[in-house]
């Protein structure tokens, strides 16, 4: 017997494997993109495809704003 694995488009407050989300990510068909992650030892790692340090500056303050937006609206609806 095999069992199908269905991945849901929601929220969660589980971590998730990076394999998983950068597999996510390569399926969205991005023009732009800006990773940032720890490494097994724990360094910071950093890479983007932007160029421009101000356009990265203003994605990662983009992707901010719309994840306390997140936090918030689960607030709400408690």
């Amino acid at each position: 017997m095999t069992a199908e694995v269905i991945e849901l488009d929601v929220v969660t407050s589980l971590d998730l494997p990076p394999e998983r989300i950068l597999r996510k990510a390569q399926e969205a068909g991005l023009t732009e993109v800006v990773v940032i992650g720890l490494t097994d030892d724990g360094r910071e790692y950093f890479c983007s495809s932007v160029a421009d340090g101000g356009n990265v500056l203003w994605h990662l303050e983009r992707a901010r704003h719309r994840l306390m937006r997140q936090v918030d609206d689960m607030m709400d609806d408690e």
